[in-house]
């Protein structure tokens, strides 16, 4: 194909030099038109030639090879267009605009897809295109066409096509859906008080005129069995939920199915709340004074979810010294108050080398071993009183200690030493590694003072001399109860001989005596990231069971867990799909929620042409239903509409590529000159003869 160019000059003086000329030639014709001659026009033409002549003018032309337009179909692969028969409207939408595009002719067709956007993003068609579009020659775009729903999640883009941009909407005239909706949840709940969620259930699209104005709704706590309640739909609502466990708690919401609705993935939601305690109340006994109270004392003050009552006998009943009381004690020892009425107001009660003196009764010894059992937790740090004849062992209290307590007092230097099973118990495990060792074992300082126990039940966890039991735990009933057969753990907060990792041993016994569910001993967690899915088994067997996992679908399959630790077991897998994955080992189990409350691809499902509207008014495209019709294809010209009944267009854009470049000039320097001369001439000779 030839195309003129037209007229091009290649100037053999610079322009602003012609320019001077040109005006300068202009003077002198106008000056001869003033003067009345009648050769006036020839002399400018004459200067005009001239002019021509440094001009240099040719004539350019070209070889062109056109090039076809080119159309692109957005196809949306998003999991809401895959709802009901939108995926089949889909692919046959995709199959008849490639048939159409190909017979038309000289159109070359680009398809791209928009997948479901990473991070629960959704729909991000419009994003989509535009990368699309610039990989694309504006100058060659016919036309985009996009096959969707029409529930896109991403802001429109400032695009300027310069072809029209048509919409062939999927779904039914007739879908309709139901959908549950958290409106609020709190992050954090404090345990055994009542917390408030407000929850909407709500429908959407062609909804049934017969259908139910109240939906059955399904609730349950780690995958406990579900409560259920009838709640409106339409309405904002609130229900009240109470959390018993500490730590993260997976609360899971269910509207069940009613029939002819387009989709159930968001009849269901999944809210995450962190359990934690309210202030605990710890009360702290001191037999006397002594160096190691100041220890404790200091722990527990250290931290501000704990409220510390503490107590010291500075002279007992039986002790006559002379010294006013005025000047020995603030308060009296309010026994029956802490021990009897406001007992069970306590998480934690401390005897720190306490003795009978006769301060407390067996009555409210009795009461304290009650308090055990039915859930309370009690540490006995004991010291040479523990070994005596006033020893609380040999109180009402003692039916629930863990080890009977000798008279044998051994008062000799020995490092404390982590039992093998203390090395599997999360309160003792990794100790060691908090101090660097030594040749003759763990780094830190030695003790001077242990009293001899024989075990009767319970766990040893750390050892003393000659390997006999320093620290024992034990379950009560519902309760627990610690046992240190040593008061000199002060020596390691001194710093004496190194020192040891005190502030961490007893955080960890004062909390794990207090529930937290981080130390407990057997436990089943499993956390997620992304989609990847790790499953931790702490426990005090040697040998661990495999885990069973059972998916949203129902579908169940089981991991083998790998030590990686005394007492850590670890898997990890890759989940298939979000929701909510449920974990069982033996007795234990848990639950693990992946993705948002909702996928935000289900939010919203009924098809709609309202959010691409902008786009398909601003360059005269349509939108037409692909359950209705599918459009046949023509060319229109640019500006014009590009849609109609039953058609859609695309204009078309005349592209092409030069593959060879010619000029000629116009006449030769010699004929520029020989005209001017011509034209000089004859405006002489018409001059001469009019005189």
């Amino acid at each position: 194909m030839t195309g003129w160019d037209g007229l091009v000059f290649a100037p053999r003086l610079d322009w602003p030099i012609l320019w001077a000329l040109m005006g300068v030639c202009a003077l002198m014709v106008g000056l001869a038109l003033w003067q009345g001659l009648r050769g006036w026009w020839l002399r400018g033409l004459a200067a005009l030639a001239l002019i021509a002549a440094l001009a240099n003018p040719s004539l350019q032309s070209e070889e062109r090879d056109g090039l076809s337009d080119i159309a692109l179909i957005v196809v949306d692969d998003s999991a809401s267009n895959r709802l009901g028969v939108r995926g089949e409207q889909t692919e046959a939408a995709r199959a008849h605009l490639e048939a159409e595009l190909d017979s038309l002719g000289g159109l070359e067709t680009r398809i791209v897809s928009v997948p479901d956007g990473p991070r629960n993003t959704g729909t991000e068609l419009n994003t989509v295109m535009a990368e699309a579009l610039s990989d694309l020659p504006r100058d060659r775009l016919a036309g985009v066409f996009a096959i969707s729903d029409g529930q896109v999640h991403d802001e429109m883009p400032e695009l300027s096509l310069p072809a029209p941009f048509h919409l062939l909407q999927t779904g039914e005239a007739d879908d309709w859906d139901r959908r549950l909706i958290i409106r609020n949840a709190p992050s954090f709940a404090i345990l055994g008080e009542p917390i408030t969620l407000g929850l909407r259930v709500e429908d959407q699209g062609a909804v049934p005129p017969d259908q139910s104005r109240f939906a059955t709704l399904n609730y349950s706590i780690d995958g406990e069995d579900p409560s259920t309640a009838m709640v409106p739909v339409g309405e904002d609502m609130e229900i009240t939920v109470t959390l018993e466990r500490g730590g993260m708690n997976v609360l899971q919401f269910e509207v069940e199915e009613e029939p002819g609705e387009l989709t159930t993935r968001n009849n269901s939601a999944i809210v995450q709340i962190n359990g934690v305690r309210d202030r605990l109340s710890v009360l702290l006994v001191s037999g006397e004074p002594n160096a190691g109270q100041r220890t404790w004392r200091n722990l527990l003050k250290s931290d501000p979810a704990v409220d510390l009552v503490h107590f010291t006998i500075l002279r007992p009943p039986d002790r006559h010294d002379g010294v006013p009381v005025n000047e020995l004690s603030l308060i009296a020892f309010p026994t029956r108050e802490l021990f009897v009425d406001k007992i069970d107001e306590f998480d934690l009660i401390i005897f720190d080398r306490y003795r009978r003196r006769g301060i407390l009764p067996n009555s409210y010894f009795s009461n304290i071993a009650r308090y055990v059992e039915e859930g309370g937790a009690l540490l006995v740090v004991g010291g040479p009183e523990l070994a005596s004849a006033d020893s609380i062992w040999r109180s009402p209290l003692g039916d629930v200690f863990p080890a009977r307590p000798t008279a044998r007092v051994i008062d000799e230097g020995f490092r404390p030493q982590i039992t093998e099973l203390g090395q599997r118990h999360p309160v003792t495990s990794g100790l060691e590694a908090l101090v660097p060792a030594t040749e003759d074992g763990p780094g830190w300082g030695r003790w001077f003072r242990q009293i001899e126990l024989e075990p009767e039940r319970g766990q040893t966890v750390m050892s003393g001399v000659e390997g006999r039991p320093l620290l024992m735990l034990d379950r009560v009933g519902e309760g627990r109860l610690a046992l240190l057969a040593s008061d000199q753990t002060w020596l390691w907060d001194r710093g004496y001989e190194g020192g040891g990792p005190q502030l961490e041993l007893l955080r960890r016994l004062a909390h794990w005596m207090m529930g937290e569910p981080d130390l407990e001993e057997e436990t089943l967690t499993a956390t997620a990231e992304g989609q990847r899915v790790t499953v931790l088994r702490r426990s005090l067997q040697d040998e661990v069971g495999e885990v069973t996992v059972t998916g949203p679908d129902g579908e169940s399959f089981t991991l083998k867990l790998t030590e990686d630790a005394p007492g850590d077991y670890r898997a990890e897998f890759d989940a298939p799909e979000i929701g909510l994955y449920r974990l069982s080992e033996g007795e234990l189990d848990t639950v693990v929620a992946l993705g948002p409350q909702a996928p935000r691809e289900f939010e919203e499902t009924i098809a709609t042409a309202d959010k691409l509207r902008p786009l398909v008014t601003a360059t005269r495209g349509g939108v037409m239903r692909v359950h209705d019709d599918l459009p046949e294809l023509r060319f229109v010209r640019e500006g014009r509409a590009a849609s109609g009944r039953g058609w859609m267009g695309l204009t078309p854009r005349d592209a092409y590529v030069t593959t060879q470049l010619r000029t000629a000039a116009v006449l030769p320097g010699w004929a520029w000159l020989l005209l001017a001369a011509g034209l000089a001439l004859g405006a002489w000779l018409r001059e001469g003869r009019s005189r």
